[in-house]
């Protein structure tokens, strides 16, 4: 906003200034008229008159010559309070005031336009170069629109032109990435004065040196000494890198130099062969390479001279010896003792220590050149100890002694345990493993109790043998028949049931040897849930003859849960009778949520009342006071009909003679609806005989 008020400024002189040209002082436009007056007389018309004219035109010139100058004296005390939009900063002091305005501002144009780079003309450089921080950025070369994004100024005295936080800042954006042991490094340990060189100080415009990122140049050996002094030239990457300057390991390639390093050479440090020379640098050319003996010195004293170390040797190990090589030069097999198996890729040096070759060795016993690993526990055999009675030249593992060695052991192995490996039981330990066991009589010697110390007492004593064999851990030999010595015989269902159901652990993350096989509670419901919630608690804890609480078995029996042979009804407060003892269950114990099974039902609130259970099939005919029918007084729990009821003693109309022998129907013939259905009615009947007969009544017979 600032550079565009300097361009209505600006614009506002010029069009000032060509008012009094065009205007005032009689431009190509021609004189102004003057609203409200005459407007003056051309020149020429009357010479009195333009001798008057001439005069207020002079006049007109210096009153508005003295006004521009008045204007001019003006702008130069406080333009720059009318037109700057700010104080400019520190760094930029210099420049304030209105004169200096173009130094940075290009006047005219819609837009505002600066010269930021004709001052920094070292960013400039930098930009249409394209390096460094300022070339990240994408701005167009000589260009300085793009400047004041990120410095702005007018801002005050204090204000800062440029802000970052070196903490945040990313170096990848100047062109060179800080990586390895660069990226922890401080800012003031590269930029420092000394490492400018010459030629870049002179294109750096700020005078303090010391105060610049400018002009650090990317190269090692500006920061770093270059220990090899100019000899392997300047370019450090070829062989080092950013995190360890001693490790020059997928850099340098030296199969490209005279001498490619092969095999254990590859590990050998550079200075192990670039010794320092008579100027205590290291050496890099003229070392002598084309004999193994140039740099190692002969172990074998002479003893094969006119033979060359590559016949039996190579550079991937000096241990390692060439087979190839080695039968070509030397046949072992001519010796005293051919090298067979395993032996024959034993390297020299292993038998003939210091390549001692003369030294005449003992090899008639294997102890003679091997230690006893089993520290002298086959010391007493026959034999000694002497170990190709269980190994060979072949190998060491496997051993020969086998199944039907072990039969002639202490312990023969049978079954199972023939199929166990040999470090099941002697356990790996290097030389200290125990092959003589001493302890092995009882299975707890070799095996863990998995059953927690449950059969340690009397009878079983922990004798796995009791309920396991040789041939599987499962399944158990424990049969039925045992089980009838326990405290728990098995009987009915009991029989059926596998172990694992009663014998099974409470939680699943529980270890396998909390199994239980001994339980306190031996009633039903120690391992059965209680169905019906303590209904029966009574029944349950009631003693019996043989003086023990039946538990479920009141009702139930472990053949089946459904016998219920135990169970009297009679005993209960509502004895079954007639027609009840037909009658399931569940018709009268009705289970909750129109569910189908007992498990839920309470049998505690069973009705006991005809009326409780049964529809009233009379329609209330017969209802007491309290709106309930008595079925009592006219049926009984054996059948339905016929009716008790008693006529002459409980109806208005005794049976007498003939009527005696006329079915109920035959006289009470009503039918009315009740709830939708026909329901016949008893009452109220006629009493009189022409009621029922009609008018002509014929006699009755006597009887």
């Amino acid at each position: 906003m600032p550079f565009r008020a300097l361009s209505h400024w600006q614009s506002g002189l010029v069009n000032f200034s060509n008012f009094m040209h065009s205007k005032e002082l009689g431009g190509a436009n021609g004189r102004p008229e003057r609203p409200g007056r005459e407007p003056l007389p051309e020149p020429g018309t009357n010479p009195s008159q333009d001798g008057l004219a001439g005069v207020r035109a002079a006049a007109k010139v210096c009153a508005l010559a003295a006004l521009w100058l008045l204007v001019l004296a003006l702008l130069a005390g406080s333009a720059a309070a009318q037109i700057s939009p700010g104080p400019l900063a520190r760094q930029h002091q210099f420049l304030d005031g209105t004169i200096h305005c173009t130094e940075c501002h290009k006047l005219g144009g819609s837009q505002p336009e600066f010269k930021c780079i004709g001052c920094h003309s070292d960013i400039g450089t930098r930009v249409a170069e394209k390096r460094g921080l300022h070339a990240s950025y994408h701005i167009p070369a000589g260009s300085s629109q793009e400047c004041v994004r990120c410095h702005s100024d007018h801002n005050g005295a204090n204000f800062t032109l440029i802000k970052w936080d070196p903490n945040k800042f990313d170096h990848k954006e100047t062109g060179y990435l800080l990586e390895g042991k660069h990226a922890g490094l401080g800012c003031n340990k590269c930029h420092l004065p000394e490492r400018i060189p010459a030629a870049e100080r002179a294109n750096i415009k700020k005078k303090d040196i010391g105060k610049t990122f400018l002009g650090i140049p990317q190269a090692c050996v500006a920061c770093h000494k270059d220990f090899h002094e100019g000899r392997l030239g300047q370019k450090c990457l070829q062989c080092h890198n950013f995190v360890d300057w001693k490790d020059t390991s997928g850099k340098f390639d030296h199969s490209k130099t005279r001498y490619p390093l092969t095999g254990l050479h590859q590990q050998v440090k550079c200075e192990k062969c670039h010794m320092p020379g008579a100027d205590g640098a290291p050496r890099y050319r003229g070392l002598p390479f084309g004999k193994c003996d140039d740099c190692h010195a002969d172990p074998h004293k002479g003893s094969f001279a006119g033979k060359t170390c590559q016949s039996c040797h190579n550079t991937s190990g000096w241990k390692k010896v060439s087979s190839t090589g080695l039968s070509n030069n030397f046949d072992h097999s001519k010796t005293k003792y051919p090298l067979l198996g395993k032996h024959a890729t034993v390297e020299c040096v292993a038998c003939h220590v210091k390549g001692d070759f003369k030294k005449e060795l003992a090899f008639a016993k294997c102890i003679d050149c091997h230690k006893d690993d089993h520290n002298g526990q086959f010391a007493k055999r026959p034999e000694g100890i002497e170990c190709s009675t269980c190994h060979n030249v072949q190998g060491w593992k496997p051993s020969l002694f086998d199944v039907k060695a072990h039969a002639k052991t202490e312990y023969r192995l049978v079954d199972g345990h023939a199929k166990v490996e040999c470090s099941g039981c002697h356990i790996p330990k290097g030389k200290a493993t125990i092959f003589k066991i001493v302890n092995f009589k009882r299975c707890t010697d070799c095996h863990k109790d998995e059953h927690n110390n449950q059969f340690a007492g009397e009878p079983y004593q922990n004798r796995c043998d009791q309920c396991h064999n040789l041939k599987g851990y499962r399944p158990s030999t424990f049969t039925l028949a045992q089980h009838k010595n326990t405290k728990f015989e098995l009987t009915g269902g009991h029989i059926a049931t596998p172990c694992g159901e009663c014998h099974k652990l409470a939680d699943k993350d529980q270890p396998k040897s909390q199994i239980p096989y001994h339980f306190k509670d031996m009633s039903c419901t120690g391992c059965h849930q209680d169905p019906h919630k303590g209904q029966f608690q009574e029944r349950m804890v009631k003693v019996g003859k043989d003086g023990k609480a039946p538990g479920c078995e009141a009702c139930h029996s472990a053949k089946s849960w459904r016998e219920l042979e135990r169970f009297n009804h009679d005993d209960t407060t509502f004895p079954l009778q007639g027609s009840h003892r037909a009658v399931a269950c569940i018709d009268c114990h009705k289970p909750p949520n129109l569910e189908t099974k007992l498990v839920n039902a309470d049998f505690k609130q069973a009705p006991t009342k005809c009326e409780e259970c049964h529809e009233d099939v009379h329609g209330k005919q017969f209802a007491k006071a309290d709106q309930v029918t008595p079925c009592a007084d006219c049926h009984n729990a054996s059948k339905w009909k016929p009716s008790l009821f008693d006529h002459d003693k409980r109806a208005a109309f005794p049976l007498e003679g003939e009527h005696r022998n006329v079915v109920c129907s035959g006289c009470h013939k009503q039918m009315r609806p009740v709830d939708g259905k026909q329901v016949l009615f008893y009452k109220p009947e006629p009493k009189e005989c022409a009621g029922c007969h009609g008018p002509e009544i014929k006699p009755l017979k006597k009887s």
